[in-house]
């Protein structure tokens, strides 16, 4: 609703208002000639109300996720998981500012379970889809409110379900690959192999 400031202020001036709890005391208003000071929010204000809005949470979320797990999976590196650490916190921070589902939130975290699970488990593909499923009702259940400015659009989580499914098994065939690699040093590789002694002196 526009409000115009000057006519309001006129409108109130010479008004009385009676104060305290007996009304003894009446204060008269003199707001024709007052001063209008509008106030903004800060940048701080204006950075925490987009990082809380629910369509970057998820985006945070997701790439908290990512991170963590690649640096579990590779421990040498060290980026992955201080931006994982980053997001997920600023994600957990805008959560905390909305309304959230919690059912919503354990969907979306069953469904990246299923989807690291689908690189270890010969399940022919029914993880990843049980995944994506999960993911993607979490996703549309996360923000627990019906006004249109909270709601997480469909194609946004569409495509952060099948990215999610394509980075989390790629990551983790990589992981389980590697794993499966022989040994080329250490002690089971020098058993059985021969050697020439050399002798000094």
């Amino acid at each position: 609703i526009a409000v115009d400031l000057s006519d309001l202020l006129r409108q109130l001036d010479g008004r009385e208002l009676t104060l305290g709890p007996s009304g003894a005391t009446s204060v008269k208003l003199a707001t024709a000639q007052a001063a209008v000071v509008t106030l903004g929010p800060d940048w701080r204000v204006r950075l925490l109300a987009v990082i809380s809005e629910p369509s970057l949470v998820l985006i945070l979320l997701m790439i908290g996720v990512y991170g963590l797990l690649f640096e579990f999976m590779n421990p040498v590196y060290v980026a992955p998981g201080v931006i994982g650490g980053v997001s997920l916190l600023l994600a957990l921070w805008g959560l905390q500012m909305l309304p959230v589902n919690y059912a919503g939130l354990a969907l979306i975290l069953l469904g990246v379970a299923f989807f690291v699970a689908e690189a270890f488990v010969p399940s022919f593909g029914a993880l990843g889809i049980g995944g994506i499923v999960a993911f993607a009702f979490g996703a549309r259940l996360l923000i627990d409110s019906d006004l249109t400015g909270f709601a997480i659009p469909w194609p946004l989580i569409g495509a952060l379900a099948v990215v999610s499914a394509a980075i989390v098994i790629g990551v983790a065939s990589m992981a389980a690959k590697a794993r499966r690699r022989p040994v080329v040093s250490g002690a089971p590789r020098m058993i059985g192999a021969s050697g020439e002694v050399i002798e000094f002196g």
